[in-house]
């Protein structure tokens, strides 16, 4: 390896793998087809193109951080590992009853999806904890080893441990696992005290089916990829990007790759918090949008917001609990499925819908040429001229317009009337709203006012149409950061290496334990300074300790910082102080008479990235006029409902301080920013696209 850290970022997504290389602070990237056999190959080729922008060799790079939604993927598709679950005698079916809350009330047909594992593949077996974590009964082990006797006659791959109330006290758990890694070394074993030791079965057994589900998916996934990076001579360590935005080693993944699972999406939100820091913008709303998702995350004070709990594969169209709870760490955000790879299609009412079924990379949309007949968000760009036809992902692919057209008509126009264009205008619509109504919604949720905020647009569709959701949202101003077609690949070079460690032990504040308290932060410190000094992090720590509170006898808890590692003498007086506080933040009211409780604490530790430089506002450059455009392209206006002249310009022809109104389209390798009339666009110092709607433009 040479004297300069190269660094690449790899974000292998349901459409496109995209790479990010780093080479003296200059980013060289490249986007390529995933391949859904081996998505290990795409990496390879995705590397090769962009270690040849740069000019470099394999043996040179540094370090290889990377990110995946081959984990989500596994779930959505249910193609895990033939996995059991064994869990308390009592309490075989945890996973399938759910919380008999209904995610659709109204519906009387509701249909609850499936538990990840079937119901012949529970075991249970004899001993109990209690909830205060003392042993109630001990394990049976007679019951113990019927158990693995029928493990290894069936052939499961992996097994899922989930005891009740082990997030308290693990030994059970532990006396398990090491009973099945006597009796049966080849089978991977997973158990909820590790994995998720928080309170609530139900979802700490999901998230611990889960992480067993995906392990020797994953494992041997990234034991291929290594093997391959060092066939090629890429012999530098490898990071994980996880879900909660920071890098952890190969092994930590390897062991808890449920952590990976929203590990993509991860690191666009880290490069949106990097350029809004540098910007000093307290209030961000990221728009990505790929190929298959779409995802949005609010982003205040520079950090964005997080979330002990997230769902996957929900069934109800993205209906919030009618999907998979997994307990982990996860940057929150609201993922639809709107890409440039969504379907679209005319339902029984005879109305246009779109995705979340996605054409993918194979056989991807019908302009692809690659085989796919059904019309997607791309075909559309197309037809309304948002996207070049010759110069599609840098010209690495040529987009077929006729066939494009030939499926829109097909599928949509001679359904409903009209021509392939007004079909493709309408597609776009649609898309357009399904986005808008979902940041609404996510904002709706927080208690923000999107009027307020700057959206950062970032991944291979999203500045296509971002510009259009700022007028359907009410945003004023819009940023397109430098490589923003690779966002979240760059993001990964953004992070810092870090972990976060949960765990539940309820305490009433009145009773409250000061030492069983801070013995617990010292375990959970010393849990995560072992795993971000595995993933090869410095010492120069930094630390973010919370307690979740709730009033007594509440159903769930906010969170609260805790400003000291070692809970002092009084803390509960300053923890109720600081919950009173916040509760009333959130719901303008304290309820008198109650006590109040700490149910769980979460420990992050990351390690320390320096500061970026900040630019104040466009003011910080000189306005200066822009060059000649390089073509003239006509553009189908959603406004205005009618195609518009829109000047063409290469980005790297557009230097800081450039200035100009639209219509204008602004071109480059992986993506194209769109900017409609009645928006001004100006580069600033670095780099970045500053769109602004004209005060005067009333839509």
């Amino acid at each position: 390896m040479g004297e300069i850290n190269i660094r690449v970022g790899v974000d292998i997504g349901g459409t496109f793998t995209d790479v990010a290389l780093e080479k003296n602070e200059e980013i060289f990237s490249s986007k390529v087809l995933t391949n859904y056999t081996q998505p290990e190959q795409a990496i390879i080729d995705g590397i090769t193109k962009a270690a040849k922008a740069a000019n470099i060799s394999f043996s040179e790079i540094g370090t290889v951080i990377h990110g995946t939604t081959l984990a989500t993927n596994a779930l959505i598709e249910r193609r895990g590992a033939h996995t059991a679950f064994i869990t308390t005698e009592g309490f075989r079916d945890v996973i399938e009853m759910r919380t008999e809350s209904r995610f659709e009330q109204y519906d009387l047909n509701i249909v609850l999806p499936a538990p990840l594992i079937p119901r012949r593949d529970r075991y249970v077996i004899e001993g109990r904890i209690s909830a205060s974590g003392e042993e109630l009964l001990p394990i049976n082990n007679d019951m113990l080893q019927d158990v693995i006797k029928k493990i290894r006659e069936e052939g499961y791959k992996s097994v899922a441990v989930g005891l009740m109330n082990s997030y308290r006290n693990p030994m059970h758990e532990q006396q398990v696992k090491k009973a099945i890694e006597k009796e049966l070394g080849e089978v991977s074993v997973s158990i909820s005290s590790d994995v998720s030791p928080q309170i609530r079965e139900y979802e700490r057994f999901n998230t611990v089916c889960a992480n067993a589900y995906v392990k020797p998916l994953m494992s041997s996934y990234l034991e291929r990829l290594e093997e391959r990076l060092k066939a090629c001579g890429i012999e530098c360590p490898i990071y994980l990007m996880h879900s909660g935005g920071g890098l952890i080693s190969l092994r930590t993944a390897a062991e808890f790759p449920v952590r990976l699972l929203e590990s993509g999406p991860a690191g666009g939100t880290i490069y949106a918090s990097h350029i809004a820091e540098k910007h000093s913008l307290k209030r961000v709303i990221s728009f990505d949008m790929g190929g298959t998702t779409a995802k949005v995350c609010l982003i205040n004070d520079m950090k964005p917001k997080t979330s002990q709990t997230f769902e996957v594969a929900r069934s109800y169209r993205f209906k919030k609990g009618s999907g998979m709870p997994i307990s982990i760490p996860v940057i929150e955000m609201v993922e639809i499925g709107a890409g440039g790879g969504s379907v679209a299609y005319v339902d029984d009412m005879k109305q246009i819908r779109v995705g979340p079924e996605s054409a993918g990379s194979e056989p991807g949309p019908a302009c692809y040429g690659l085989g796919g007949k059904h019309p997607a968000v791309t075909d559309a760009d197309l037809l309304l001229g948002k996207l070049d036809a010759e110069d599609f992902a840098g010209g690495s692919m040529w987009l077929d317009k006729e066939a494009a057209s030939i499926a829109i008509q097909s599928r949509i126009s001679t359904l409903l009337g009209g021509s392939a264009e007004e079909a493709a205008y309408a597609i776009s619509e649609v898309v357009d709203e399904n986005m808008s109504n979902a940041a609404r919604m996510h904002a709706v949720e927080s208690g923000c006012e999107l009027e307020t905020y700057t959206m950062i647009a970032f991944g291979g569709a999203a500045p296509v149409h971002a510009a259009r959701l700022c007028q359907k949202l009410g945003v004023d101003s819009l940023l397109i950061p430098p490589g923003a077609g690779v966002g979240s690949a760059i993001g990964f070079l953004k992070a810092p290496f870090s972990y976060e460690s949960l765990r539940s032990n309820v305490m009433q504040l009145e009773s409250f334990d000061r030492e069983k308290a801070n013995l617990l932060i010292r375990n959970m410190r010393q849990e995560v300074e072992s795993f971000v000094a595995d993933a090869g992090g410095d010492q120069a720590y930094v630390y973010e300790l919370r307690a979740y509170m709730r009033y007594a006898g509440q159903g769930w808890e906010i969170p609260i910082e805790v400003n000291e590692l070692n809970l002092s003498q009084g803390c509960e007086v300053r923890l109720k102080k600081d919950f009173i506080a916040a509760y009333m933040r959130l719901f303008s009211h304290a309820v008198d008479g109650l006590d109040a409780e700490v149910v769980s604490w979460s420990l992050n530790v990351r390690s320390h990235l320096p500061s970026e430089t900040q630019f104040h506002s466009n003011d910080a450059v000189v306005a200066s006029p822009a060059p000649t455009p390089r073509t003239v392209r006509q553009i189908f206006d959603a406004l205005r409902n009618q195609p518009l002249s829109y000047l063409v310009y290469e980005r790297s022809d557009l230097p800081p301080g450039t200035k100009c109104e639209g219509p204008l389209v602004v071109v480059e390798a992986e993506t194209s920013t769109i900017v409609p009339p009645g928006f001004k666009v100006q580069v600033q110092l670095d780099g970045c696209l500053f769109i602004e709607k004209n005060k005067v433009e009333k839509i």
